[in-house]
């Protein structure tokens, strides 16, 4: 199913850039275990289980502290039911009115067609820089 998963998470990117939240949340298994990077303010809720806290604890919050938050991904390597994502944020920080550049890497895990594990790796200085609490 390796093709598969790398059309799952294609799909899902494609939704997301679309603004097609319940599209994104759809591929999410139910029991779906999602932790965002340590150290990012939106660590503080990990591990995410299931579709509903991630669009509470992540997405809601991204929605409401940027102008944009697009997700460019340059990059999907198919590791049979792992699927790595290479890309980069962008998007302002409202609070500062910075711009965001970050790099980021996220492991995709999935079973049955749907994404069961995230694992988001970022740069964060480089996000601590942009909404204001590094120097």
């Amino acid at each position: 199913m390796p093709k598969e998963n790398v059309a799952v998470i294609r799909g899902m990117y494609d939704a997301f850039a679309a603004g097609d939240v319940p599209g994104v949340l759809g591929r999410m298994n139910p029991d779906m275990v999602w932790n965002e990077a340590e150290n990012l303010p939106y660590a503080d809720g990990n591990p995410y289980i299931g579709p509903g806290a991630v669009a509470q604890g992540v997405f809601a919050r991204c929605g409401s502290e940027w102008d944009g938050f697009p997700v460019v991904v340059d990059e999907l390597l198919d590791a049979g039911d792992t699927v790595v994502a290479l890309g980069r944020y962008r998007g302002t920080y409202k609070a500062t009115g910075r711009p965001q550049n970050t790099q980021l890497v996220y492991v995709w895990r999935l079973a049955g067609g749907k994404m069961v594990r995230f694992q988001q790796s970022v740069d964060t200085l480089q996000v601590a820089r942009v909404i204001g609490t590094a120097e």
